[in-house]
């Protein structure tokens, strides 16, 4: 193994808070720093890493790739593009079909974000002559940091450095009743609704039984799309292909990144066949989105993760991490929530401040959601056994602090 890079932090724009680690390499669900230590990885990179690090797959996938061709521009045809696009488009069906029939890849989520804000901008302004300009998001809900992305995300810290931002109405998440009257008192003003099934950076809180149902028969009556960021929840990590799956709730744009290249970056919006339509060339277009080599690594990705042994696998590890949380945090959790291996935790106090620390102290690597509430969303390929000792370091990194 070659030695590590040396780390020029002062070279760097200061616009992350990073810990005073460096991890050098890893293997499996296992990260290891500069010095050697192991680390239970129960994070994967913000959800990204899916199938763990050095997967042998998708390592396979993306030397061959790069040994051939890892660039060409979007001026030609790229059967790896393709190739993932039709797969994605048979995972997205439900019952083997569906209208979500065309793909377009771009390089993250916030770029996929801003290309369903433009398209559905676009289709206000074709289809329906630009009387219908009106975009609607939620509280809680986070899109991105681009400028039409971070407009959909509602949090003031992220917004008000860079007002004002491009115009977006925001409803309580989750309230049925505050939906129906934004359409009842000017429905056939909106263009779009833009909504997370589980909101990942809000406090992995889950839209409320049915309320995604509601969503959709409330853009459909007033010929509204809807659009579903499963930039977190998407590809296997809520132990469905997406998570709109579970409730059956197809939308007219699903939005896809982090664990669709498994570290590599990709992010694509999977649409119709009549919103494609409107994208005429030169509408948009990206550099670098949908390559030869991100292409390959998603193909590696989606061929291990859309199956449904795995899913299925996926649902009990999650169900058993579940169980294990609320048995280490007991009373000192408000609650356990989640889908799949997306999992939070609310709690009484801050968890950035003592407790994420201290599982590092213990070998665990875990995130913040919200303000109190702390991420589990370790690789896709974790085990039984896995989980058991993530727990295990987690309570003992809880005993430590709660005192």
């Amino acid at each position: 193994m070659s030695a590590p890079l040396p780390v020029a932090a002062s070279h760097l724009v200061g616009n992350y808070g990073r810990n005073p680690i460096a991890f050098v390499r890893g293997e499996g669900v296992r990260l290891y720093d500069a010095q050697g230590k192991a680390y239970l990885d129960a994070f994967a990179g913000v959800a990204v890493s899916a199938l763990g690090h050095a997967h042998p797959k998708l390592v396979a996938a993306i030397a061959r790739q790069a040994a051939a061709v890892a660039h060409v521009s979007n001026h030609y045809q790229i059967p790896e593009q393709e190739a993932l696009a039709g797969r994605l488009v048979a995972a997205a069906g439900i019952k083997g079909t569906g209208p979500l029939q065309k793909v377009l890849f771009v390089n993250t989520g916030t770029e996929a974000n801003e290309a369903a804000y433009k398209t559905v901008r676009l289709w206000g302004n074709v289809a329906h002559g630009g009387r219908k300009t009106r975009i609607i998001a939620f509280t809680g809900g986070f899109h991105g940091r681009t400028m039409a992305s971070l407009s959909l995300t509602a949090n003031p810290k992220y917004r008000e450095p860079f007002a004002p931002l491009l115009p977006v109405e925001f409803l309580p998440f989750g309230d049925f009743a505050a939906a129906s009257a934004a359409f009842a008192e000017r429905g056939d003003e909106i263009a779009g609704v833009f909504i997370e099934p589980i909101q990942g950076e809000g406090g992995v809180i889950p839209a409320p039984p049915g309320y995604l149902a509601h969503l959709r028969a409330l853009c459909d009556r007033h010929a509204s799309l809807l659009v579903l960021d499963e930039v977190q929840t998407g590809v296997g990590r809520c132990g469905a292909n997406f998570a709109f799956h579970l409730p059956g709730v197809v939308p007219d744009i699903l939005v896809l990144a982090k664990g669709l290249g498994g570290g590599v970056p990709i992010g694509a919006i999977v649409t119709t066949e009549a919103l494609s339509a409107l994208i005429k060339p030169g509408l948009h277009g990206t550099t670098f989105g949908g390559n030869p080599l991100a292409c390959a690594a998603g193909l590696a990705v989606t061929e291990e993760i859309f199956q449904p042994t795995m899913l299925a696998r996926i649902d009990a590890r999650g169900e058993q991490l579940r169980r294990g949380l609320a048995r280490v945090f007991g009373s000192a959790a408000i609650e356990v929530r989640g889908r799949g291996l997306l999992c939070g935790v609310q709690l009484a106090v801050e968890p950035s401040t003592k407790l994420i620390p201290a599982a590092r102290e213990h070998g665990l690597i875990v995130g913040p959601s919200g303000n109190s509430t702390l991420r589990l969303a370790p690789p896709l390929i974790i085990s039984i056994a896995e989980v058991d000792e993530l727990l295990e370091r987690l309570e003992a990194a809880w005993n430590s602090v709660k005192g």
